[in-house]
């Protein structure tokens, strides 16, 4: 049985290091090499930190102090090369983190400067790759096409179980963001707007600690209006993306609950006051459900909804899976949507499904992994 005062150091930041190492008596220099070793090198243990004495070592750890790296209990690997995660976290519960590779070692990556590749990925046959990570155990937002919904939401992961699932991708496929082009979009399981500051934490303790750009990552949120003011104010912070998915609020909230309580005009308004940097546009996602809210005239609604706003649209053809009473659109209906945004001078973008054969599309995460193992004997 875990000890329950153990304290983890996957989730502390600069000062709460040097806190725990003051208490210790140790000198301050022991602080930036438990960061580099928990942060950097990805140490599993507090025995694998060699820079640190023995004595230390066996210290922090009778006193209940892991480094507290999510474990990988199971991973489904796609014919797309993605790489879907269940991680194990210290209380029994378990997340899922996605692991995307794309580009071919030529290729510029999704808005990104061309620069220079790394050798090693170009030799991995992809010069970029996408983490998509989780902030919640389960969902709360209820969107009625995802399979995350049917959950609910159990708990709020900390900020060390959020960030931890990157140090343990990192680790498992030995890249590292300052030699590969990692991109994060916090776009797992959960809605990280509520789960705010353990994700803000996070987004600092990757930026600063494991050295993720902050150009290269992407949050997220179902619409909760109130918080994305909140995000505008952060002086350091990821880019946007709002889940749209319909045109008009009877149609949203019957897709999206969450709609009565901040609708539309609430989430246009705060989209719309959303303080934007040079070049940077709010992302809408859209997800194009056959015969629900994929017409014509549901596009056109959609240029209506985003006019005045600095915006790109991404278009994502439903990702099916058991229990979803929703079916993928046909690839003409998909293409009439995007031409209707693009020719209003909306920039939109048909998102390539990745992982879908091993339920790692958007969507797709957590439910089928439960019952898949349900039945393993």
């Amino acid at each position: 049985m875990a000890n329950s005062a153990q304290v983890a150091l996957l989730g502390l930041d600069r000062a709460e290091v040097a806190a725990l190492v003051e208490n210790e008596g140790e000198p301050p220099y022991r602080a930036q090499q438990l960061l580099e070793a928990v942060y950097r090198q990805r140490a599993e243990s507090i025995e694998q930190i060699s820079t640190l004495p023995q004595q230390f070592r066996v210290r922090l750890a009778a006193k209940g102090v892991s480094v507290g790296l999510p474990g990988i209990e199971k991973r489904f690997v796609s014919q797309d090369g993605t790489v879907r995660y269940l991680m194990g976290l210290a209380d029994g519960e378990s997340v899922e983190t996605v692991w995307m590779p794309e580009g071919d070692g030529g290729e510029a990556g999704d808005g990104s400067e061309a620069g220079e590749t790394a050798a090693s990925s170009t030799a991995r046959g992809w010069d970029r790759a996408t983490i998509c990570i989780s902030s919640q155990v389960g969902c709360a937002v209820d969107c009625q096409f995802c399979l995350t919904a049917l959950l609910g939401v159990k708990r709020n992961l900390n900020a060390g179980e959020i960030a931890g699932q990157v140090c343990a991708v990192l680790r498992d496929q030995q890249v590292s963001p300052s030699e590969d082009r990692i991109n994060l979009v916090f776009m797992g399981m959960g809605e990280p707007f509520l789960n705010y500051d353990n994700f803000m934490k996070a987004v600092r303790l990757l930026i600063h600690e494991v050295g993720v750009a902050e150009s290269r990552m992407t949050v997220s949120t179902a619409g909760i209006a109130p918080r994305i003011h909140d995000f505008g104010e952060e002086a350091i912070r990821p880019k946007l993306a709002i889940s749209l998915n319909a045109s008009n609020d009877e149609l949203r909230t019957k897709l999206m609950p969450l709609n009565r309580k901040w609708n539309l005009e609430k989430l246009l308004t705060a989209a719309r006051n959303f303080p934007l940097r040079n070049r940077e546009r709010i992302t809408f996602e859209y997800v194009l459900l056959s015969e629900v809210n994929d017409s014509a005239q549901n596009a056109k609604e959609v240029v209506e909804l985003l006019r005045g706003i600095q915006a790109k649209v991404n278009l994502i053809a439903l990702n099916p899976g058991p229990g979803i009473a929703f079916s993928t659109p046909a690839e003409e209906r998909v293409g009439t949507f995007q031409r209707v945004l693009i020719a209003a001078g909306i920039p939109a973008f048909v998102r390539r499904p990745r992982g879908r054969d091993i339920y790692a599309a958007c969507g797709q995460l957590k439910r089928t992994v439960e019952i898949a193992t349900a039945r393993e004997p």
